[in-house]
């Protein structure tokens, strides 16, 4: 396989060319990744030339519903699925709140039961945990103390008795890291009778999903994330979709890709997500990937994952070595993420401080994931510190951080 050519990659990017953002390694990926150049010049071209009320009669009005148009059929082809299965929100913790109002009205009554894990952001947690207001059966699937992982077998047990409607569970945790088997556990699921939400957050920047080869009902994940605007984006399987009662105004019930968007679409942010597909298909030409837009999608994929796993082994090599730190998650960058949280002996945040000062942009605190940390008997004040990168990360870049922990750990 062709490596990746990152400096054709980062030519893609602004933020490389930037005198504040390139004084600094980025490690802060996980909260936010860089936009293409892309991404950019749709938005300004829709703020410039579009912004006006789209799909009107008139120039601009039907250029800006086009390109809105655009990108939904664009992602869509790229993830193997329907158009109209693609939605669009202000984030992913509002379309997954959303998606939680219409699956209470779907349960309830029904003696069907939810499953929720202790692995995930709260996003795709909390909403699930108060359908039990409701009345509905809420089970955890629960993360083993010592590793962080999800095992198969607990899940097969929480669905033995053919009560669970809906299991709830991530691709990968944004603290743990490890990728989860969706294909095996949607299968798990459906062969129990259940449906899938699957958060993708954390694992869409390393590769857009597959989404038919995965099996999820619902597949959810963060354009500002994957180089893109600050929109959530949720793939709904049709026959799922159209069983959940709707959420938005009665008229727009027959159409998929509106019945989970009550409120007004931010129209410039969702043509601007056609500038990820544009990215996927620069990178596809220059690499000499070839196909329809999911074979393009799936061989970018493996490039991403190949420059990602061979750049962060070495930091998780550094970080296993320490017996100060406790690195959360498997040790192997094949098996995971390259989003890497350690527990210290102190506090992280000053530890993050120091290391802006030495020229790495990272964080520290619970990033919403407090279940997980809790389930791994971490102090929530004390938090985790979290270095993340993305496929555009450089060798170089990471050996500047390993130095950088040498100085401040």
């Amino acid at each position: 396989m062709t490596a990746l050519d990152l400096d054709f990659v980062r030519s893609q990017f602004p933020a490389f060319a930037s005198p504040v953002l390139s004084s600094h390694a980025f490690f802060e990926n996980a909260g936010g990744s860089y936009p293409c150049r892309q991404v950019v010049e749709r938005l300004t071209r829709f703020y410039t030339d579009r912004k006006v009320q789209p799909y009107g009669p008139y120039p601009g009005a039907q250029a800006g519903g086009a390109e809105m148009d655009e990108a939904r059929d664009r992602l869509a082809a790229m993830m193997g699925v329907a158009t109209h299965e693609v939605s669009f929100g202000p984030s992913t913790s509002a379309n997954t709140y959303v998606l939680a109002q219409a699956a209470r009205k779907w349960l309830e009554g029904t003696g069907g039961a939810v499953v929720v894990t202790d692995q995930d952001h709260e996003a795709n947690s909390g909403v699930w945990r108060r359908l039990a207001d409701a009345g509905i059966e809420v089970r955890e699937w629960q993360i083993d103390r010592e590793t962080g992982s999800l095992e198969l077998p607990t899940l097969a047990a929480l669905l033995a008795d053919g009560r669970v409607k809906l299991v709830c569970f991530p691709h990968c945790s944004n603290v743990i890291a490890e990728i989860n088997d969706v294909a095996a556990i949607t299968a798990m699921a459906r062969d129990a009778g259940a449906r899938t939400v699957v958060d993708g957050v954390s694992y869409a920047p390393h590769g857009f999903p597959d989404v038919p080869a995965l099996g999820a009902d619902v597949y959810l994940f963060s354009a500002y994330k994957t180089y893109g605007p600050h929109q959530g984006i949720m793939v709904i399987r049709e026959p799922f979709g159209m069983d959940l009662p709707g959420q938005a105004h009665f008229f727009n019930n027959a159409t998929l890709y509106k019945r989970f968007t009550p409120a007004g679409p931010d129209h410039a942010q969702i043509a601007a997500c056609a500038g990820m597909a544009d990215y996927i298909d620069a990178l596809a030409a220059h690499h000499g990937v070839a196909g329809d837009a999911a074979a393009r999608n799936r061989g970018v994929h493996d490039l991403m994952r190949a420059q990602e796993v061979a750049v962060i082994q070495p930091l998780l090599d550094y970080l296993s070595a320490r017996n100060t730190v406790r690195l959360l998650g498997p040790r192997e960058a094949g098996r995971r993420a390259p989003t890497v949280a350690v527990e210290l002996a102190g506090p992280a945040e000053p530890v993050s401080e120091a290391l802006g000062r030495e020229g790495i942009a990272c964080w520290a605190g619970d990033f919403y994931a407090v279940r997980p940390l809790a389930a791994l008997g971490i102090d929530g004040e004390k938090g985790v510190l979290r270095m993340s990168s993305v496929h555009y990360t450089t060798a170089d870049e990471v050996a500047r951080l390993i130095a950088a922990l040498d100085r401040v750990l």
